[in-house]
């Protein structure tokens, strides 16, 4: 059902080189997953040395001390992450290792780099650990090209309902934590707070409405049904890739609403989408945008 807008409308097209528009926001996802480990700090220091990217997009959880980690989940994966002694994370055990239940020091004993990601052939072994979000700023920072001074940031809340105060506060906590850092690390203006919990990007909008909020989708209620029930227009909407088709890029853009779809990893679907009117593109792999407009 996923596939009917996007895949019926600008494919054919898609295979020609496409002119990218003045000031398209590229985003690498987790940094650059498709070729270093997610979520790390090589991996977001590597995508800056892609010229075209304009923000990195991350992931945040909480430890038990109450440090922002850049994490997709709230625990270990089992896929990616071994414990310190190189032994595997059996997948029944995952629960026994919440990071809301870690500090940030324990947190960093885990290898989530050395064993790889099946799903990401390409992608580059090296032992390295899951991060805090001031460490990720930080670093970046200090990128020799300079380029990550001026970079954006594209930060989601990992929340939902069923997990307050298990596997992070609770979300009104949680929020003012996220707002207490971006503006301590002075990128509370350079940066997009991203999540599908609507709930979490109601607290944002309540504690900080200056701070742009992008709401992520990957249901089929459409545009109307999901701003509705935000209660309010947020800066984006960010849905999965194959629900774009043209008739929501002009209603985002009527609203004011930037159109930013995740996660796109091949060339025609990049070219596709740039066709169909949409504002940036998250991507696992930033080695790919320089093909979009060069012909094939």
């Amino acid at each position: 059902m996923f596939s009917l807008p996007f895949f019926l409308t600008y494919q054919r097209g898609a295979a020609q080189a496409v002119e990218v528009p003045a000031g398209f926001d590229w985003q690498g996802h987790r940094g650059c997953r498709g070729l270093l480990p997610e979520n790390s700090i090589p991996a977001f220091l590597h995508a800056l040395d892609f010229p075209e990217v304009t923000t990195l997009e991350l992931d945040l959880a909480v430890s038990k001390d109450k440090q922002l980690i850049v994490s997709h989940e709230p625990w270990f994966n089992p896929a990616i992450c071994r414990k310190s002694n190189g032994d595997s994370i059996p997948v029944k055990e995952a629960e026994k290792f919440l990071l809301y239940n870690l500090s940030a020091a324990e947190i960093k004993e885990f290898d989530c780099g050395s064993y790889g990601n099946s799903r990401f052939p390409q992608q580059e072994r090296m032992k390295t650990w899951k991060p805090t979000l001031r460490e990720v700023v930080e670093a970046v920072r200090r990128h020799p090209s300079g380029r990550g001074a001026g970079i954006r940031w594209n930060i989601e809340i990992k929340s939902q309902a069923d997990w307050d105060g298990i596997r992070h506060p609770p979300v009104e906590e949680f929020a003012s934590l996220v707002i207490a850092e971006l503006r301590a690390l002075s990128i509370d203006h350079h940066c997009t707070v991203q999540s599908f919990d609507k709930r979490a990007l109601q607290a944002m909008h309540r504690q900080a409405p200056d701070i742009a909020l992008a709401l992520l989708i990957e249901n089929i209620l459409g545009f109307d049904s999901n701003i509705k029930e935000l209660g309010f227009k947020p800066a984006a909407y960010s849905p999965y890739f194959q629900l774009v088709s043209k008739k929501l890029v002009r209603k985002c853009h009527k609203n004011g609403i930037q159109l930013i779809p995740w996660t796109v990893n091949d060339v025609k679907s990049m070219r596709g989408l740039i066709l169909l009117g949409v504002d940036g593109i998250i991507t696992d792999y930033p080695d790919l945008i320089k093909s979009v407009s060069n012909a094939p």
